[in-house]
């Protein structure tokens, strides 16, 4: 009997479009659907095993046991090193293909990272997700790692990576119900950037949309998702939804009346697999049949969206007879993995600053202080792996110097029971904290400050975090914070007379004592909270100004906790360092002023004091597994420091906007805009040798809109010691129609010198790199200008400048005769924001407040050919309101014309009014469109010809 001819989709010899046609076909509408959510059903018939997106893979193999961490994104982003990234990003690739080699289906193939929102606010709870501010820099960055992440193979992929979190994602307060307001040039100019260019490089295959609204509308809803994202590569893209968002479209959002409407206008806005109800896929799959049922939806858009389930997965070589499924499974946490986590955290660390000559350290110091929270513990964030071992500074340090002393530097504390009832005591093993009669070991704790009210209290008996059990029990069982909903923090609410009560954080509720004298959370109605009275039994900062005095030098360890105060749900209010922190290292100097402090943090810190008082500063991320030995190396000079700061460090949160504007250009925000002094800029790291830099040369002086030019500058190790310096290239477009930034980065070199070493630093920069959104005729631009080339260490330590003129084109005014004036094409306004024009697509202006404006320059109103104008309107509140134009100035500029809109019930329904102008107008002015109501909405506004003019209407 002769065998049946092997499927097609199984022949590797045949076009990928051929193949994915051959499987599709052979699906039923059933199979089809179970392929549109994260846990993809199997088809046994057809031999096609289930298929799970999702392996978190940010810096390290995460959820899935031990594997090799690296240091946080954002520390990756500080060695200002692609090549390294791309390193990392093999190593966890192969890592991913170990895993799921050993469990295909616990351990996906599609992995979610890299994160590329730009680091608009360092307030952002997930601040340590992202590489950059620059969204360049990001830019560069997601392609480096991703081309580690999809390996080297043409036919296929080691790993797919997914872009998160499209678009406009930088606040964790409400995030699911929040909008980010983007004006045309901030989207075009800074948040789409870091996406488009690795899909432009063709090595991300999939997105993540964002829990945000962008303009009013959800981000799963974006019509940029079709209309843009996807002109970006040639190959299909699977747009997987983050958890829990689709059930947030029709629930927290109630942008959709039920789910079933709202899985369908997903489907349909571009959004592939939906991430909901954790594997079991059946609740999906039933709002999509019920979708078909209703016709909202049609078979055509099922294979739309089932066709790019099943290209990824082809790319992936799971229909191919050799795959990279071979992968030794001993490469998990192998000696060159351990080697590179060390030399990426290496490379990560910052040198903020170096004087005394304290730095490096010498390594025939007699006696070194390690002190602080951090000094011998190291931090698994959310996304982390799990650590196989850890070195943490006190043991790197150890290795290197002959007697190292240790001080964790924690206030010890009792809680004295108000009423004379004892002391909060822990118990046996599991059981709840009770009442003791005298303090002693069983009642101390030792005290974290982690910042933002929030502390956790470790039981001296036995090491252990208090956290609160299901029961609602206040136990001592935990390691540390840990977990999505952390449960081992509270709050010391301070009454007026000194005394404390103890709220958990978590759950909102007070710590109490029960009728059985059984600490407990406060419920309902239940017995009045237990008050306290803190009493200090060990001061954390004395105790260790005692041990820093008595050692040559001292080494202060501070930082955050990765999953408190500042984490995914949770955004920082301030840019302090936890009081207590401050309170150490201010008390260490005291105590000996050869101090460095390190800091091992999610994100930026106002130190300000520190930088003023304190010989020695560094910083770096969180850095994995061999931070310390990591940081041994560079404190004691082994290595020159390398890393550079990837976003800007402000003195304080007063210098920044409130955390929702995400317009940058219009706030003055990050380095591209900032005007005033940071603590440190952008692109800031000092190095143990000196840079001198000379020699500036430009290929031409002009550059027509289509060229490039060369740029070299002669770099110069004029110091002692071999040095790794970042040669930074910024640009300053001198004069624009439209507000610039102050500098932007274009371009850098890492570059390693020898002392008395020179090397001649190339770089190009091109023409189109200097585009921007022209709102006028939404469209990018290259305008005629001359730019500053500004060469340097950092983004306001630019050391040498040139110019050079491009010739690109000048910006007309604005004819209005011509075409539709989009309201969201304004060029500055005051109290609006952006929103939906309707579910599908399209942005309206939504006035504020009484007196919102919006303007429009170098409007051309023509030699008076213009006579009436119209506006497409909304009003979703009660009452009347006005909409008024006016010139040059919104309150005393002349009236051209007033609208009356009358309330239409929801800002997507349009009405159409029209106006005379009292006389016909002309000349080039600033448009100003005057709001008299908040709850007013404006899509445009055209203009009429007077009647016998040459004919220019739409």
């Amino acid at each position: 009997m002769s065998q049946a001819p092997a499927a097609s989709f199984r022949d590797p010899a045949l076009p990928l479009g051929a193949r994915v046609d051959d499987l599709l076909g052979r699906l039923t509408l059933a199979e089809k659907l179970r392929l549109l959510h994260q846990h993809q059903g199997a088809v046994p018939r057809l031999g096609v095993d289930s298929f799970r997106t999702g392996t978190e893979a940010l810096h390290g193999v995460a959820w899935l046991g031990s594997a090799t961490v690296f240091p946080q994104a954002v520390g990756l982003a500080s060695s200002w090193n692609t090549d390294l990234i791309r390193s990392v990003g093999t190593a966890i690739g192969e890592e991913v293909r170990a895993f799921h080699h050993k469990d295909p289906t616990g351990a996906g193939l599609n992995v979610w990272a890299p994160v590329v929102n730009p680091l608009r606010d360092p307030r952002w709870g997930r601040n340590e997700e992202g590489y950059s501010e620059d969204p360049w820099l990001t830019g560069e960055i997601a392609v480096a790692y991703c081309e580690g992440l999809i390996g080297d193979d043409p036919r296929r992929l080691r790993t797919a990576p997914t872009l998160k979190h499209f678009l406009a994602y930088n606040n964790e307060t409400d995030r699911c119900v929040t909008s980010s307001s983007l004006p045309p040039r901030v989207l075009y100019d800074y948040d789409l950037p870091a996406f488009k260019a690795p899909l432009q490089a063709g090595v991300a295959f999939a997105i993540m949309p964002s829990y945000n609204l962008v303009n009013g509308r959800p981000a799963h809803l974006s019509p940029l998702i079709n209309d843009l994202v996807r002109t970006w590569t040639d190959h299909d893209l699977l747009f997987v939804s983050d958890a829990g968002a689709p059930a947030n479209l029709s629930e927290l959002q109630g942008y959709f009346p039920d789910g079933v409407t709202a899985y369908a206008a997903s489907l349909k806005a571009g959004v592939d697999s939906f991430t909901q109800d954790d594997a079991d896929y059946g609740p999906s799959v039933q709002k999509l049949e019920q979708a078909l049922a209703d016709g909202l939806l049609a078979e055509g858009d099922i294979d739309r969206a089932a066709r790019r389930a099943l290209e990824l997965r082809f790319r992936l070589g799971e229909f191919d007879p050799v795959s990279y499924d071979d992968v030794d499974p001993e490469v998990v946490n192998s000696p060159a993995h351990q080697a590179l986590a060390r030399e990426a955290a290496t490379q990560s660390i910052v040198l903020l600053k170096s004087e005394c000559c304290l730095l490096p350290l010498r390594p025939d110091l007699k006696s070194v202080a390690v002190i602080g929270p951090l000094a011998d513990t190291l931090y698994e964030d959310w996304y982390s792996g799990t650590l196989p071992y850890q070195v943490t500074a006190r043991a790197g340090l150890t290795e290197r110097f002959e007697s190292v002393t240790y001080c964790e530097g924690l206030d010890r504390i009792a809680l004295k029971i108000d009423g004379g009832a004892g002391y909060l005591a822990a118990a046996e093993a599991g059981q709840p904290l009770t009442a003791s009669p005298a303090s002693g070991p069983d009642c101390w704790f030792d005290l974290f400050d982690w910042g933002g009210g929030a502390f956790a209290l470790r039981s001296v008996r036995n090491q252990r975090h208090l956290s609160v059990n299901d029961a609602g029990e206040v136990v001592d069982d935990q390691p540390g914070p840990n977990g999505w909903e952390v449960k081992q923090t509270f709050a010391l609410v301070e009454r007026t007379d000194g005394s404390i009560a103890l709220r958990h954080l978590n759950s909102g509720r007070f710590v109490t004592l029960d009728s059985t004298g059984s600490a407990r959370l406060q419920d309902e109605g239940a017995d009045p909270l237990t008050i306290f009275t803190m009493e200090t039994v060990v001061d954390g900062a004395a105790q260790a100004a005692e041990v820093a005095a008595a050692a040559e030098v001292a080494i202060v360890v501070v930082g955050n906790h990765p999953l408190v105060n500042g984490r995914e749900t949770e955004d920082r209010a301030d840019l302090d360092l936890p009081a207590a922190q401050d309170r150490l290292v201010r008390a260490v100097h005291a105590a000996n002023r050869s101090t460095v402090l390190v800091m091992s943090s999610s994100y930026p810190f106002s130190t300000t004091w520190a930088q003023q008082h304190l010989p020695a500063i560094l910083w770096s991320s969180h850095g994995g597994q061999e931070y310390g030995h990591a940081l041994a190396d560079v404190l004691l000079g082994t290595v020159d420091p390398a890393g550079r700061l990837p976003q800007t460090w402000y003195r304080s949160a007063a210098d920044l906007p409130d955390l929702l504007d995400y317009d940058i250009i219009g706030a003055d925000a990050t380095y591209l805009y900032y005007r005033g002094t940071p603590l440190y800029p952008f692109g800031f790291g000092l190095s143990y040798t000196t840079f001198e830099y000379g020699d500036l040369r430009l290929s031409s002086t002009t550059m027509p809109a289509d060229g490039e030019v060369a740029i070299s500058v002669r770099v110069t190790n004029t110091g002692d010691r071999a040095g790794t310096e970042v040669v930074q290239l910024y640009t300053h477009q001198q004069r624009s129609r439209a507000k610039q930034p102050l500098r932007q980065l274009r371009g850098f070199r890492r570059v390693e010198l020898e002392p008395g070493e020179s090397v001649e630093v190339e770089l190009t920069l091109r023409a189109a790199d200097l585009a921007f959104w022209d709102v006028t005729r939404d469209r990018p631009c290259v305008e005629t200008a001359r730019h500053s080339i500004l060469i340097g260490r950092s983004a306001t330590d630019l050391l040498l400048s040139a110019s050079i003129d491009v010739q690109g084109e000048r910006i007309p005014a604005r004819d209005v005769r011509r075409t539709a004036l989009a309201a969201t094409s304004f060029d500055h306004y005051c109290a609006v924001t952006l929103a939906d024009a309707s579910p599908e697509r399209g942005d309206s202006v939504h006035a504020l407040e009484a007196g919102s404006w919006i303007a429009f320059d170098d409007v051309d109103l023509g030699p008076g050919s213009v006579t009436a104008f119209t506006a497409r309107v909304a009003r979703d509140q009660e009452g009347a309101a006005t909409l008024t134009l006016r010139l040059d100035d919104p309150l005393h500029g002349t009236e051209l014309g007033t609208i009356d809109v009358a309330p239409t019930g929801h800002r997507h329904n349009w009405l159409t009014l029209a106006a005379p102008l009292p006389e016909a107008v002309s000349g080039t002015h600033t448009l100003y469109v005057v709001f008299s109501a908040e709850g007013t909405y404006l899509d445009n506004l055209t203009f009429e010809p007077t009647p016998g003019k040459q004919d220019l209407s739409l």
